[in-house]
């Protein structure tokens, strides 16, 4: 009897000069040799106390990353996907700031716009686009985008991580009456960032509660 394949696949997502990147490695073994594709890989029985640990492992091990943020994303199954036979791949997706990206320093890590096409393998490129319309669609009404700004940001710089996500201007009053009524951020304990000929910007964070779990609004921006 023909043993099914169980792997996890993670896209790990990132924002770097205004742009949404994904973070994808060479592949070092058949099929597909050579080729770039999500980080993923088998789920270990005896190592992996479930799928969620395997991705966390596979980020560890590939990209040398922990993200701070990591969701399921769906279930991927079938004949086609994988030239080896019947697989199932349980999907993540992980969000991390391109500071993390540059301080991991991994060598195989290519990061790549979102919006390029790619000849991804597998079902890579289905996966990769699920997980960009999750997040884009999350960031309506969400802290999702938080992840993406780093440990600390100001007001402005995280608003613009919106508009990126988004595809669109926020009004900046609006936007600070959603932070508000989100009631996520904290003031940080470092220095305020300089800007510009003005006093500095205040430096924020997520506050602890918020840093592994979403801030949902009743109604979106």
């Amino acid at each position: 009897m023909e043993q099914i394949i169980c792997t996890v696949d993670v896209v790990l997502l990132t924002l770097q000069d205004d742009s949404l990147k994904v973070a994808l490695l060479k592949r070092t073994h058949a099929p597909y040799q050579g080729l770039l594709a999500l980080p993923g890989g088998y789920i270990h029985q005896g190592e992996d106390s479930d799928a969620r640990d395997a991705a966390l492992r596979v980020l560890r091990d590939k990209a040398n990353i922990h993200a701070p943020y990591l969701e399921q994303l769906a279930t991927f199954t079938g004949q086609a996907r994988d030239p080896r036979g019947w697989s199932i791949s349980v999907s993540y997706y992980a969000l991390v700031s391109a500071q993390v990206i540059e301080a991991a320093a991994h060598p195989d890590v290519h990061l790549v716009d979102v919006d390029r096409y790619q000849q991804l393998p597998f079902d890579h490129q289905h996966i990769l686009n699920t997980a960009v319309q999750r997040l884009r669609s999350k960031s309506q009404y969400s802290s999702l985008p938080c992840y993406l700004a780093g440990d600390t940001f100001t007001l402005p710089q995280l608003q613009r991580v919106y508009e990126v996500l988004m595809g669109e201007a926020i009004n900046k009053v609006s936007f600070r009456r959603k932070m508000t009524e989100m009631d996520m951020l904290e003031v940080a304990g470092g220095k305020p960032e300089a800007h510009g000929a003005h006093r500095p910007a205040q430096l924020y964070q997520l506050k602890p509660a918020f840093r592994q779990h979403l801030r949902l609004l009743e109604r979106g921006f």
